[in-house]
């Protein structure tokens, strides 16, 4: 800035009502690392607010705003040996742009860092995060609200990571293997330009399918098919994928890390997983089929959506994690669209993606599918294959989990897939939660309740008589649902006329079995309780003691055959 345009700014800043998220008055607080997290802290506020910049100024006192002037010298002031400004340069993360400038008003001296606002992660200063709260600066994280808004806005940034050329690096960083393998890909892609395909050096090829730019080398053409060696002219971003094998107890058998290039590392990854066979449906039909536990193109395509995906910025690895029974991919990022639910449902792609250049890539190069669409094949080849959907971890709002179940859960679940009824994929996805125990929202609720495709009470849904007539699972059904009050009643009733009196642990030893599976011990000791309560309002059992060891009895003889209705 010009020396009018700083006296400009400054004025601008001392008009402004009180401080902000964006901005901080300071006197003469000179402690590195106090400015450090300041910076981190301005810079995810402006973010928050839609600013460019935001700004950090000495000499100026907070709250009356009057010019006071500041002995800080930040051009001048070290950190140990190493000069301030330098050591916050390397203390941020990722590396922001901010610039110091030193000038005087009415020979005061005063002191403007100008900060770059965060676009594309939050900024971290010693590895943390920090943003302004009022006039208080504090952890991002231990405010969630607006740790979710600014991991949204951010999201939004038109800033592509991947579409960025790399200056330093040329076509010879790239491996040749890689660009072989790809011409292959591309070629099955787009079979239409077979013939012109021959025809293409490295360089046009390269530019055809939108790796490199004008024959200069992208970070998505490093990352899809640069040499090993290359990998530094991503720095700091990790290109690297890390399988890593447990056992049934989560302990640790076996790791291996996959580098660049990219485009090679599904295939390898793909072969160091176990890919069992397993029988399809051990009971309950006669016709029992042996399939693998994941199918190869689920797999390739979850590993492809997290390289595709992946938020490079924050410089983490990709990681397929494998126990006897599932895989779980993760990669680092918020998930863009919403929800998974959502994406499906609306049957279009999303209108944002954080690497966009490279997902176009990737598809060029048949690695994903239509930008878009590969999540909703993905539930419709498990569906296809009558096994658990896959389920996306979106709850931190930095990462991605998909967890890839490689057995059968429930088969009454998979009976139902290989029955004869009408099942849109949402609904599918729906009664997958069911099988799996995990609450609905209240629209798929009311849809499959109003289908007859569920019965219970929430948390506790099971599989209806409609579904399991039509499975022949008539057993489960039976087990799972509650009989009618009054068949306890009379249980309590014939049990007193028997013995006289019973405690409260008689009681629940004598009906917590009979009770529906759907039911947890809490509910089913809950449903005693009220039973017997509603027992008593009615006049048939009376309490005999104190209320809390209370033992129960029979107010009067009942009539023969239990209690009357």
């Amino acid at each position: 800035m010009t020396p009018a345009q700083l006296q400009s700014k400054l004025d601008e800043l001392l008009r402004l009502p009180a401080e902000t998220e964006w901005f901080e008055f300071k006197h003469n607080n000179d402690n590195p690392q106090e400015i450090g997290e300041y910076v981190s802290a301005i810079s995810n506020g402006a973010a928050l607010h839609g600013k460019r910049t935001g700004y950090l100024v000495w000499g100026i006192e907070d709250g009356t705003h009057s010019v006071l002037g500041t002995n800080f010298r930040p051009k001048q002031a070290k950190k140990g040996n190493e000069n301030l400004e330098s050591w916050l340069f390397r203390e941020l993360s990722p590396r922001i742009d901010f610039t110091i400038h030193e000038f005087e008003r009415n020979g005061a001296p005063i002191v403007i860092f100008a900060i770059q606002a965060a676009n594309s992660t939050p900024v971290r200063f010693g590895g943390e995060a920090f943003i302004r709260v009022g006039s208080y600066k504090k952890k991002l994280k231990d405010f969630p609200e607006k740790e979710r808004r600014l991991w949204q806005i951010l999201s939004e940034s038109p800033v592509d990571w991947s579409a960025q050329l790399v200056e330093s690096a040329t076509l010879g960083d790239l491996d040749d293997e890689a660009i072989a393998f790809a011409r292959v890909q591309y070629r099955q892609k787009h079979p239409q330009q077979d013939a012109e395909l021959d025809r293409w050096d490295d360089s046009t090829f390269l530019n055809k399918v939108k790796v490199c730019v004008g024959g200069k080398v992208t970070r998505a053409a490093l990352l899809l098919l640069g040499k090993p060696e290359s990998a530094h002219l991503l720095s700091p971003a990790q290109a690297r994928i890390t399988w890593v094998l447990r056992d049934e107890k989560k302990q640790e058998k076996d790791y291996q890390h996959f580098d660049l290039p990219m485009i090679l590392v599904g295939d390898k990854v793909l072969q160091k997983i176990r890919n069992l066979t397993v029988r399809h449906l051990p009971s309950g039909t006669l016709f029992p089929q042996e399939v693998t536990q994941y199918d190869p193109w689920v797999i390739r395509e979850t590993l492809h959506n997290c390289i595709a995906h992946q938020d490079y910025t924050l410089a983490g690895r990709i990681s397929v994690v494998e126990t006897p029974d599932t895989l779980l991919f993760t990669n680092l990022g918020s998930f863009i669209p919403g929800t998974v639910e959502e994406m499906i449902r609306s049957d279009a792609p999303p209108e944002v993606y954080r690497n966009p250049f490279l997902a176009q890539a990737m598809v060029n190069l048949n690695m994903i599918d239509t930008i878009g669409s590969g999540i909703k094949r993905m539930f419709t080849r498990q569906r296809e294959r009558s096994f658990p959907m896959p389920d996306y971890d979106l709850e931190d709002p930095k990462k991605v989990g998909v967890l890839l179940t490689g057995e059968v859960l429930d088969e009454n679940y998979t009976r139902l897939l290989l029955s004869q009824i009408e099942l849109d994929l949402t609904d599918v996805i729906a009664l997958d939660k069911v099988q799996k125990k995990r609450p609905l929202d209240e629209e798929s609720f009311k849809v499959l309740k109003a289908r007859n495709l569920i019965e219970g009470r929430r948390p506790n849904l099971f599989v209806s008589a409609k579904i399991a007539a039509a499975t022949g699972d008539k057993a489960a059904y039976i087990k799972n649902r509650a009989f009618d009050k009054q068949h306890y009643k009379d249980m309590v009733v014939a049990y007193l006329q028997k013995f006289d009196v019973a405690n409260r642990a008689d009681l629940d030893v004598l009906l917590a079995g009979k009770l529906s599976d759907a039911l947890d011990t809490r509910q089913k000791k809950e449903f005693i309780k009220n039973l017997l309560q509603e027992m008593k309002k009615a006049g048939i059992i009376v309490p005999d003691g104190a209320t809390r060891w209370a033992k129960w009895r029979l107010s009067k003889p009942a009539p023969e055959g239990g209690v009357s209705r």
